[in-house]
């Protein structure tokens, strides 16, 4: 079997960055072996430094980093993708950055397919939205980006391809986010305060940078809005509506003070919460796509323990796609929602998704030279 090399342009090496160089230094055998491909790291960087490198990616990229990594600005990763010979090259997205939103376009440009675990990018305006995806059609260039929504399920894939053939989606419903899937499975059964459940799922690299993006409802909104627009709904971040975990006033108060020294006072609120559900009810924060009713909303909601929503457990997403077809029987997607380990294998798909479309080119060009 020929081997192909891959040139990875990675951005972001915290939880899931690192995870996914670890997976790939582990399966670097196995990968050119079973589907003839070598991945390369040209560029290694973070928000402020970036490492360089001619040579495969090595063992000890973490010393080869912290030695030999320097200060950049953007342009300077453009100038070494100018004037260094590198073919076959996708620039990896594994931040939470809005910066990295100035970056899709020049890197397309520069000949880069996407691969992106950062949402912010597909929940930017619908400009931007629309921009980009010309620009990769006239580059030839893919963009996937499938743990966006679900960490390593295959939910946009399934939705994408019930849209392509010709498939009605009426509804698209269930619990978006591993991280409050998690705390919120621990908090209805156990008798521990909330903020000490936050505090295990921050520990766990369950949630985001910044956990108040998902107590916020932002990120479970971001990910109905990315699925809306896989169905072509030309809509903006503000039109999903988000009923805030905490009340107006409390969510208020934690953007506006020092969130890390106040999360015990989610504790009485939520607990109140807990107090009002009846016995066989516990809650989950539910994502709603109403296609039909045109209802897109984020929000709280006590469900029976019983239901499939209710008996969700650790960091599971459950996703119920109603179509036409499925009549009253949704299409259930369901799995781990959260953590590094299968988002970094997720995106690690998502690459070779894209190497074997780039080694089918290869082929192509290889076969044209012959003739």
């Amino acid at each position: 079997m020929s081997v192909t090399t891959i040139n990875i342009l990675l951005f972001g090496i915290g939880n899931v960055g690192s995870t996914l160089l670890k997976q790939i230094q582990e399966s670097r055998d196995f990968l050119e072996q079973q589907n003839g491909v070598v991945f390369n790291f040209p560029i290694i960087a973070n928000s402020t430094v970036v490492l360089f490198q001619n040579e495969a990616l090595q063992q000890a990229w973490e010393t080869d980093f912290k030695r030999s990594s320097i200060p950049y600005e953007f342009d300077d990763i453009l100038h070494f993708l100018k004037n260094t010979p590198l073919e076959n090259l996708i620039a990896v997205d594994v931040t939470a950055s809005d910066v990295m939103l100035s970056r899709y376009l020049p890197l397309v440009q520069h000949g880069c397919h996407l691969v992106a675990a950062n949402k912010k990018p597909n929940t930017a305006d619908l400009h931007f939205y629309n921009l980009l995806r010309s620009e990769l059609a006239k580059q030839n260039r893919k963009f996937l980006y499938e743990t966006n929504v679900g960490a390593g399920l295959p939910i946009i894939q399934t939705i994408r391809n019930l849209y392509q053939a010709g498939e009605r989606i009426t509804r698209i419903q269930g619990v978006f986010s591993g991280s409050l899937s998690y705390m919120f499975n621990r908090f209805s059964v156990e008798p521990f305060p909330f903020s000490q459940i936050l505090a295990d799922a921050e520990r766990n690299g369950y949630t985001e940078p910044d956990s108040r993006d998902d107590l916020s409802g932002t990120d479970v909104a971001r990910k109905l809005l990315i699925l809306a627009r896989e169905l072509q709904e030309p809509l903006e971040l503000d039109d999903i509506s988000i009923e805030p975990i905490f009340g107006e006033t409390l969510t208020r108060l934690l953007h506006e003070t020092d969130y890390r020294s106040n999360k015990q006072t989610l504790n009485r609120y939520l607990e109140d919460r807990k107090q009002e559900l009846e016995a066989d009810e516990v809650l989950r924060f539910v994502g709603l796509l109403d296609l039909e009713k045109r209802r897109f909303q984020v929000k709280l909601t006590a469900v029976k323990r019983e239901s499939a929503l209710g008996q969700l457990r650790g960091t599971d997403n459950l996703i119920e796609i109603y179509t036409e077809s499925y009549g009253r029987n949704p299409l259930v997607v369901q799995g781990a929602g959260a953590g590094k380990e299968v988002t970094a294998r997720g995106v690690l798909s998502d690459l070779l998704q894209i190497a074997e479309t780039v080694k089918q080119r290869v082929k192509v060009k290889a076969n044209e030279v012959l003739v």
